[in-house]
């Protein structure tokens, strides 16, 4: 849940935090106002600086929501500005709360989206929004990351990709098909292969380390095992995977396997400690899948297609394996997906 703070300084401020907070009930909001004003706010955090306020805000929400004077806001939260990528969304309303401007980390931090649930939920609310790419309605690279829970990396060359769409200039991505079919609008994208990677190109990959712009779409992991196999084996198998595709924890998103695999007791034991919300698959759901997969033992067995690798395109968010499985001595296979 979002956690926002809405700053007052004055009498008439306060007044409409309290009336805004009204509008903000599926959030966890704290409302502060200087001591000695009048209200019958309960929860009132009471304060005599607001320059120890913003200090103390900066880290503990995601949002701040500053009826305050604009010039006031910047000059004192210009000492705290680290980074579009850590800082929080800072807004700005008017008193009457009939302007809202989102000031700082519009889309990453999410003071565009914030901004525009209050304009909606306040009658005659303007919501003003000055970044670039909303104002003329191209692609948001950091907006889809954020959207499709990507990493973001090498953050200061977005701008330069940002200024080219908007200038309608050609971008080229490098990635998988899936994913750039994913993209909504497409106007001045151009999927490229890995050769043909130069400054202006976005690449939408979890595995390729690179000096560009990156997004790291998470990766999706398809099980299999013998009968019995330990939880030891599977976990030493699995860190051998990551360590082998230089792979951090966080970027596997869920694993899945077979159905038949739903009482490995070892299978189990690794999902819980690596908090998986594991996923299994029937044998219909696995040989509807078009496409090929690495011959497996699987088809002797249980008349599949495979398992790891179907499994891993399954619970997957865009069903494009990019890892072929591997084998972990002759009884764990690992394959993944995006």
């Amino acid at each position: 849940m979002l956690k926002i703070a809405i700053i007052s300084i004055n009498q008439p401020s306060l007044n409409s935090a309290i009336k805004l907070n009204e509008y903000l009930s599926e959030y966890e909001v704290d409302i502060y106002g200087k001591k000695d004003l009048e209200h019958d706010f309960d929860k009132l955090i009471c304060y005599e600086k607001i320059d120890t306020v913003l200090t103390n805000a900066w880290k503990k929400y995601d949002a701040i929501i500053c009826i305050l004077a604009m010039g006031i806001v910047v000059r004192k939260i210009a000492p705290l500005l680290e980074s579009k990528a850590t800082d929080p969304a800072v807004l700005v309303m008017s008193m009457d709360l009939s302007k809202v401007i989102p000031l700082l980390s519009g889309h990453i931090g999410g003071a565009n989206e914030l901004s525009d649930v209050i304009a909606k939920k306040i009658d005659g609310c303007i919501n003003f929004i000055s970044t670039a790419t909303d104002q003329v309605k191209v692609f948001a690279f950091d907006m889809f990351a954020k959207k499709n829970g990507m990493k973001i990396e090498n953050l200061n060359k977005l701008a330069n990709i940002s200024n080219r769409l908007i200038n309608k200039q050609k971008v080229k991505v490098f990635s998988y098909k899936n994913i750039f079919e994913a993209i909504d609008d497409k106007n001045n994208l151009q999927l490229i292969s890995v050769d043909e990677i130069d400054e202006n190109t976005v690449i939408i990959n979890p595995l390729k380390s690179s000096d560009k712009l990156q997004l790291k779409p998470k990766i999706y992991l398809g099980m299999g095992c013998n009968r019995n196999t330990s939880f030891e084996d599977i976990e030493k198998a699995f860190l051998c995977f990551l360590d082998k595709y230089n792979l951090a924890l966080e970027q596997i998103e869920n694993i899945a396997s077979f159905e038949a695999k739903n009482d490995e007791v070892g299978l189990l034991t690794f999902a819980k400690k690596y908090n998986f919300d594991i996923k299994f698959f029937d044998e219909k759901q696995i040989n509807a899948l078009e496409g090929e997969f690495s011959p497996s033992q699987a088809k002797k067995f249980f008349g599949l297609k495979g398992v790891a690798e179907p499994s891993s395109v399954l619970v997957s968010k865009y069903k494009e394996l990019i890892i072929p499985k591997e084998v972990y001595e002759k009884k764990i296979t690992i394959a993944g997906a995006v």
